[in-house]
């Protein structure tokens, strides 16, 4: 009788935990299929959509959940030596003068997508490569 009320009590404690986050047990269920053996999880609500950040094999990861708890997409962050060989190649080449100040992969169902911001001292650029592309222009800003 003991270990059920503790294991009740354990129960609840976690749920309420969750449930003050604001996260629903459909995304919980899902993550914890997706993610079995993620370290460090913070959950955030946003106006559609549920964000889990976490540790996973070592990376930091963040896993995107509609309220059905169908997985959206997933982003980490990368160093440029992550990114797949031509797309290293091609920021060598063409963009020689500028530094990487930002570099993430979005994983979807459709696919992945590389984001890199590359800088130099008057101008920002964000690059987009989806699916196997070359880079594309995403957005440019001048810097002030």
């Amino acid at each position: 009788m003991k270990k059920f009320i503790l294991t009740l009590a354990i129960a609840v404690t976690t749920l309420s935990a969750f449930a003050f986050k604001g996260v629903n047990e459909k995304v919980l269920k899902s993550f914890q299929s997706d993610f079995n053996t993620a370290k460090e999880v913070v959950w955030t609500a946003g106006s559609n959509y549920y964000k889990a950040a976490f540790t996973y094999n070592e990376k930091h990861v963040f896993a995107y959940y509609s309220a059905d708890g169908e997985l959206l997409g997933v982003t980490r962050y990368l160093s440029p030596a992550d990114m797949p060989m031509h797309l290293q190649t091609e920021l060598k080449k063409d963009y020689n003068n500028y530094w990487v100040s930002d570099l993430f992969e979005v994983s979807k169902p459709e696919g992945t997508a590389y984001y890199v911001t590359l800088e130099n001292a008057d101008t920002k650029l964000v690059l987009k490569a989806e699916n196997g592309s070359d880079w594309n222009y995403f957005q440019k800003v001048k810097k002030s």
